[in-house]
């Protein structure tokens, strides 16, 4: 495929994190991520993306907001808020859902919709050659199967512990982070 080699002979990626998704898959007990200790978002997008060209990097997830003017709350806006200006530091592009009640749970919601949205308008318009989407959501599987059809490929992020079958089976490309690449990703304790 011609077009899947920009004029530096490198392929263009763009990176798609379904944040609220991957953060449930570090919480599994398979991995059981530390509380307090940071995850370098920019590390594992060096590793994935390796001698490519990273031409976007996107992270999805819904927004809390303190409508109940709890302490808590009030710390979990606070700590999302400097979350999101550590990713702003790093290059990546936020993309902000809705969190909302439902019941006692709560439920994310519009993300899925801005990812698919934003993967078939990567293709469209010539963004990427591939599109790492890094979510186990196989509500996103339509949007594949375009960009797929408009000859780009799709590079799935998983992990090894729980993949997504779904995805594997529409995906260009799997890539199962096991427990070690995990392991690599750690920072400092900030807590």
């Amino acid at each position: 495929m011609d077009n899947q080699i920009n004029k530096k002979g490198k392929e263009r990626v763009a990176i798609y994190i379904d944040g609220s998704n991957f953060y449930g898959y570090l919480k599994d007990k398979e991995i059981n991520y530390p509380a307090g200790v940071k995850f370098s978002f920019k590390g594992m997008i060096d590793f994935l993306v390796g001698e490519r060209i990273c031409v976007s990097k996107r992270y999805y997830t819904g927004v809390f907001r303190n409508t109940d003017k709890t302490e808590k709350s009030q710390q979990l806006v606070y700590g999302q808020q400097k979350f999101f200006t550590n990713l702003e530091k790093d290059g990546f592009t936020i993309k902000r859902g809705r969190i909302m009640p439902i019941g006692k749970m709560y439920k994310e919601k519009g993300t899925d919709v801005k990812i698919a949205v934003d993967l078939i308008v990567g293709a469209v318009d010539n963004i990427y050659d591939t599109a790492v989407l890094i979510s186990s959501d196989t509500d996103l599987i339509p949007a594949i199967c375009y960009i797929k059809y408009k000859e780009k490929k799709i590079e799935y992020v998983g992990f090894a512990h729980a993949p997504s079958l779904g995805m594997q089976k529409y995906a260009t490309i799997s890539r199962l982070l096991l427990l070690e690449d995990i392991e690599r990703f750690k920072e400092k304790k900030i807590l």
